[in-house]
C-alpha cells in the first residue's frame, strides 16, 4: 500500500510519502500563510525522493481540520485533486487525532489544542492507550475561559499538546495537575499512522469535507459582485 499524506491545517504544512506504514519520504515547513507556496515543491521533491510517481499511489490521506480555513482548502483542492486524476480513493484525518496520537504520555488525560483565531481554539479530549488513544469528545472550538473550566474540573492529571501558545498564558496557571507536552503542530506521517487500519480495510468515505467548525472569516456576497444580470450559462 503506498500513500500520500498531506498535512496543511495548521501553520506547520507537511508532506509524507509511506508504503506499508513506513515513510519513505518526507518535507516539512512551518508558515502560517505558505501553503499553496510550499505544497507542490513538497510534492515534486517527495516524489523525486521516493521514485514514485502519482500514478503509483493507492490512496490520498489529508488533514480536514478544524485549522486554519486558507491552509485546509488548499490541501484539501490538492488531494482531490490528484486523487482523481489517479483514480484512487481519499481518506479524511482530523487534526486533533494527529496531535493526540503523538503526546508523549502514558496515562495523562490528553487535551489536543487547535488555534483556529478569533481569540478562540479548536479542542477534543483522548485517553491514551497501548499503542495509540482513543477521541473521547467531539472537536469542538471554545474560548480561552471554557477551557480554563474544562480543565479545573477536571479530576485527572492532564497533558494539553498543540498551539498552546494560542491561549493566554493565565489559563493554565495554577492548573498543577495539568503539563504541557508535545507536539505543537499535527504531521504529515502522522495522519498515516492514525489512518493506516482504515486504508488496508478499504474504509473510505463517500465525500470528503472539510471540518471548520465554524463559518470562514470572509465570505464573498457573489450577487453584489454581479448585480445587473445573472452568471452567464
Amino acid at each position: 500500500m503506498r500513500l500520500l499524506a498531506i498535512e496543511t491545517a495548521t501553520p506547520a504544512s507537511s508532506v509524507a510519502l509511506a508504503k506499508d506504514r513506513d515513510i519513505v519520504a518526507y518535507a516539512e515547513r512551518v508558515d502560517r500563510k505558505g501553503h499553496a507556496s510550499f505544497l507542490v515543491p513538497a510534492l515534486d521533491f517527495c516524489f523525486e525522493q521516493a521514485g514514485w510517481s502519482p500514478a503509483d499511489l493507492d490512496a490520498v490521506v489529508v488533514d480536514v481540520g478544524p485549522g486554519l480555513y486558507t491552509g485546509i482548502r488548499v490541501g484539501l483542492a490538492t488531494a482531490q485533486a490528484l486523487a482523481a486524476a489517479a483514480g484512487i480513493p481519499v481518506a479524511a484525518a482530523v487534526s486533533l487525532d494527529a496531535l493526540a496520537f503523538r503526546a508523549a504520555t502514558g496515562r495523562r488525560h490528553i487535551y489536543s489544542v487547535i488555534d483556529v483565531r478569533r481569540g478562540e481554539v479548536a479542542i477534543a479530549t483522548y485517553q491514551p492507550l497501548p499503542g495509540g488513544v482513543v477521541r473521547e469528545t467531539q472537536p469542538e472550538i471554545v474560548k480561552p475561559d471554557r477551557m480554563r473550566a474544562l480543565l479545573e474540573s477536571d479530576p485527572s492529571d492532564c497533558l494539553v499538546v498543540g498551539d498552546v501558545g494560542a491561549l493566554p498564558s493565565d489559563v493554565l496557571l495554577g492548573l498543577h495537575r495539568c503539563r504541557v507536552g508535545r507536539p505543537r503542530f499535527p504531521a504529515a506521517d502522522a495522519l498515516v499512522e492514525i489512518t493506516a487500519t482504515a486504508v488496508e480495510k478499504a474504509e473510505f468515505a463517500d465525500d470528503v469535507r472539510p471540518l471548520y467548525l465554524r463559518e470562514p472569516d470572509v465570505n464573498l456576497d457573489w450577487q453584489s459582485l454581479r448585480p445587473e444580470a445573472p452568471w452567464p450559462q
